[in-house]
């Protein structure tokens, strides 16, 4: 996939672009931090904030526009004309950074980050366009992997540009080499026509803004999501800005350790991206996201204390080969490589899940709503470190601090809004921790529109293995008395399950479970139904009672046939006695889910429907 001309030369554009950004940005703050503090008509830090916030900006005002023209035209045709731009306002920063005028070179920044704001939602809208399913996570990761070793690239160039006796000259050459590099990568392209009906497009920076964040919250999971994301970037854009003036006032550094410090950050993004793809196993995974929070929390945390005390010599600076010679720095270092690698943990599941979710052909749009309120958190970051450090007098290491702390908050927020997050992280706990789960035909699942899953049923825990092994949202329906167990009952009703039992012990349930089922499946949800109606005891499938005809009588919707093997005699299935009531006696012992083409289940029967399932689990073998 990688090496194909349907991701590569987007990949190689997007790097380099990426790269150009961060050398652009970083050599001006550089400057500022470094070279010419008597020159600035305000202080050191109120410049560097304030360059943050212009960069970021334009994504605020322009990402709503951009996310429509993305949707409404082909996306290689133009990521071709926004590296032509990139180019123009480059050729424009090489003639600032030469005169060494910083409020140009600011104005410059801003026009950097428009260019940007409309080349983030083609970036990530064009994944799902080309790739398949199952390539989406792995393309995610390679993409944010790319992205910070650009950023690697970008920081360490800067460091050394702005340390070299040509600094000004060697940099205003860099940025235009690299637009011209980046226009010609795009020219490699192929064709990416709008997938949706194309509709006129009109620039309404503010009241599109408002109506892109509208549109996308009518999608709860998809909003909390961008929520996650957003914070991850107040977390991000806080630590890189501040990381100059960190490593000047607290590491009595020069700036080739701020070069060292994005460093770490960025490699641990992209070990945190590559980690994440190896263990999401080729699948959209929100289960790895606890990782990546508690990872944020717990090295953030322990950054503050891991800050040496101050030299001796008070005239002592720390250069990069002395920096990294002192073991007292180690901790820091450590620290500062897993917050990037639990950034990595955080944020590609994120994004793979936004683009799965997105309906077809408004992908840019739900990207560029993402961007918007990525725009509005780093803007906000910035105001909150201007107010802190230059109002309040703060220090950087407390800001950091308090960071760590808000993680948590942010967190248990999110988790709390939408529990499907919350029941993914368990689903991959059981599927990873106590069984070893695979899935055979995982794309046999639609990806949109009303269904019904069925499935023989083994154990109390069928439906989070059920859940972890697709990317889309299920609704069980479940026996009345198992969706009530203890702990479960809490996970189950927050999954919206619909429960049900024998007309003959609740009609009203049993009425009420239907009107549910037809309202769910007029909605275009996804159910999943156990035909058997109780646990096997026995191991073996059971006959499938007529409930399943009575619903595909009044939805005769789309039928997907599954099994469940090697869940027979776990601690949650009857082997042995009824489960839960003995001790564990085995773990991580294989299970397999397997997913056959969808059906048509009314023409098929309840018998029919058993037959195929009985099929599926036949033909699975557990070793």
């Amino acid at each position: 996939m990688v090496l194909t001309k349907r991701f590569l030369p987007y990949f190689i554009t997007q790097c380099l672009g990426a790269l150009n950004d961060n050398i652009y940005k970083n050599v001006l703050l550089l400057l500022v931090t470094y070279s010419q503090v008597d020159a600035l008509p305000i202080s050191v830090n109120m410049f560097v904030n304030l360059a943050a916030g212009v960069f970021i900006l334009p994504f605020f005002l322009f990402s709503a526009h951009a996310g429509v023209v993305a949707d409404n035209m082909d996306k290689a045709r133009l990521i071709r004309r926004l590296k032509l731009l990139e180019l123009i306002i480059m050729s424009c920063a090489a003639f600032a950074i030469l005169s060494q005028s910083y409020l140009l070179m600011l104005v410059l920044l801003f026009l950097t980050g428009s260019q940007s704001a409309y080349f983030g939602p083609v970036k990530y809208s064009l994944l799902p366009q080309t790739l398949k399913e199952d390539e989406l996570v792995t393309g995610n990761a390679w993409v944010e992997m790319g992205t910070f070793i650009s950023i690697l690239a970008g920081t360490l160039s800067a460091g050394l540009l702005v340390a070299s006796e040509h600094s000004l000259l060697g940099a205003a050459v860099t940025v235009v080499t690299l637009s011209i590099a980046g226009y010609l990568s795009s020219r490699a392209i192929p064709a990416l026509p709008p997938q949706g009906t194309i509709s006129k497009i009109r620039f309404t920076p503010f009241t599109g803004t408002w109506r892109s964040i509208a549109k996308v919250r009518q999608t709860p999971s998809i909003w909390m999501a961008i929520l996650a994301i957003s914070w991850f970037w107040f977390l991000g854009a806080t630590y890189l800005t501040q990381f100059p003036n960190f490593a000047k006032l607290h590491l009595y550094a020069d700036a080739t350790v701020v070069s060292l410090l994005l460093a770490l950050f960025s490699i641990g993004i992209g070990i945190g991206s590559w980690v994440c793809e190896r263990i999401s196993y080729g699948h959209v995974e929100l289960g790895v996201l606890p990782f990546g929070v508690l990872g944020l929390t717990v090295f953030g945390g322990d950054l503050i204390f891991a800050i040496p005390p101050a030299p001796l010599d008070s005239s002592f600076v720390y250069s990069f080969s002395s920096f990294i010679a002192d073991p007292q720095h180690y901790r820091l270092m450590v620290d500062l490589l897993f917050i990037g690698l639990s950034g990595g943990l955080f944020i590609v599941p994120l994004y793979a899940f936004i683009q799965s979710r997105a309906a077809p052909g408004e992908c840019a749009q739900a990207i560029a709503a993402n961007n918007i309120i990525n725009a509005l958190f780093m803007v906000m970051a910035a105001i909150l470190s201007m107010l802190l450090l230059g109002v309040l007098e703060w220090s950087i290491p407390q800001l950091f601090l308090l960071l760590a702390g808000l993680n948590t908050a942010v967190a248990l927020y999110v988790y709390a809004q939408v529990p499907e997050f919350a029941q993914r992280f368990i689903s991959y706990l059981l599927s990873h921790l106590m069984y070893r789960v695979s899935v055979n035909g995982r794309l046999n699942i639609p990806a949109q529109g009303a269904g019904v899953i069925v499935c023989n049923h083994v154990s109390y825990v069928d439906a989070l293995i059920i859940m972890g092994a697709s990317t889309r949202p299920i609704r069980f329906v479940m026996d009345k008395s198992i969706s009530e167990i203890p702990l479960l009952k809490y996970l189950f009703r927050h999954a919206g399950v619909i429960p049900i039992c024998s007309p003959k012990k609740c009609e009203t349930t049993y009425k009420q479970a239907f009107e549910l089922i037809h309202e769910a499946l007029g909605n275009e949800e996804l159910l999943c139904i156990f035909p058997e109606g109780r646990l096997s005891v026995d191991g073996e499938i059971a006959e499938f009672r007529p409930g399943i005809e009575a619903i595909l009588a009044r939805d005769p919707v789309t039928v997907i046939p599954m099994s469940l093997q090697g869940l027979w005699g776990s601690y949650f299935s009857h082997k042995g006695g009824h489960a839960l009531t003995t001790l564990p006696k085995r773990f991580w012992s294989r299970v397999t889910v397997n997913i056959d083409a969808a059906v048509d289940g009314v023409s098929l029967g309840r018998h029919g429907l058993q037959a195929k399932v009985t099929e599926l689990f036949d033909s699975t073998t557990v070793r």
